[in-house]
């Protein structure tokens, strides 16, 4: 039974451009980015025990590697292992060396340990991204083309659905995924976003019940959708670009949010104190499913 949701700040650090909150059950840690100043970050559920990797670079998204003492890193230059103690990292692939307007951006771990992360033009207007596929063998797939900016990669319970959104297009798509080869086929709109409010799609997660959660980026909104693609619930947030979601906890019943300080371009909007922070969302009355790690 849904709950009424309480909103409270968790950690005020003001992430330029907060983004890809990935809770880590084995370890019980929550983990999440800033994007523009190239940080990975990492605290207790409750926001202790903070701890901060400096890349050197933009970074798109990260997951946990299968051994809890690395990261798989999507920075600009690449795929690259961090590792945790020392924080040396290991170029691992380069997927885009002809597009140096491009970065890495979103991410997320199939169930079967794939990291499945998409690329995107930096100013937000060509559709020069690429939807790809990383195995722990090491082997990159092209899954889709032609993204202007790739965002919110997730998958359903049984892992055989592969959602995915290219913003700026104003719809969220989804995809049949084989579990066995890591292949995306079938691409169908499976929702189209209310950009009205001048929001967009940004990242996204999928709850137990087989709901995806996505983030109005600049639209000030966590919209859940239900499996077949309706608006099941709309919930406001203290801070206009909302940018990505996580369930974690405990009890898997946290939705924690990021967002960012500063717009990336000139033409997005502004917005209040809290912009920045990580938020932490309860007593939604669901839960969420365990992310898995990279090579798991």
């Amino acid at each position: 039974m849904l709950g009424s949701p309480h909103i409270d700040v968790l950690l005020d650090i003001k992430t330029t451009l907060g983004e890809g909150p990935v809770w880590d059950a084995e370890s019980q840690r929550l983990h999440w980015i800033d994007s523009a100043d190239g940080r990975i970050f990492r605290s207790t559920h409750d926001g202790r025990e903070l701890r901060a990797w400096d890349m050197r670079e933009p970074i798109g998204s990260m997951a946990v590697g299968k051994d809890g003492a690395s990261f798989l890193a999507a920075l600009k230059s690449g795929l690259h292992r961090i590792d945790t103690s020392s924080g040396e990292r290991e170029l691992l692939i380069d997927p885009e060396p002809d597009l140096p307007n491009n970065r890495l951006n979103d991410g997320k771990v199939d169930r079967q340990g794939r990291f499945v992360f998409g690329s995107m033009d930096t100013l937000e207007e060509q559709p020069s991204g690429s939807l790809f596929s990383y195995s722990p063998q090491g082997q990159l797939s092209i899954l889709d083309k032609d993204i202007v900016v790739s965002n919110g990669p997730c998958f359903s319970p049984d892992g055989k659905t592969l959602y995915f959104a290219d913003t700026w297009t104003g719809e969220i798509w989804a995809y049949d995924y084989e579990t066995a080869t890591g292949k995306a086929s079938n691409r169908r709109t499976f929702a189209t976003v209310d950009t009205s409010s001048g929001g967009a799609a940004d990242g996204a997660t999928v709850d137990a019940e087989g709901y995806l959660w996505q983030a109005l980026v600049y639209g000030g909104k966590i919209i859940r959708y239900a499996p077949d693609g309706t608006v099941d619930r709309v919930i406001e947030t203290p801070v206009l670009k909302v940018t990505s979601l996580a369930f974690g906890g405990p009890k898997m019943d946290t939705l924690y949010a990021t967002s960012m300080a500063k717009p990336p371009l000139p033409r997005f909007p502004e917005d209040g104190q809290q912009r920045g922070a990580l938020f932490a969302i309860t007593g939604l009355g669901v839960i969420g499913i365990p992310e898995p790690r990279f090579g798991a």
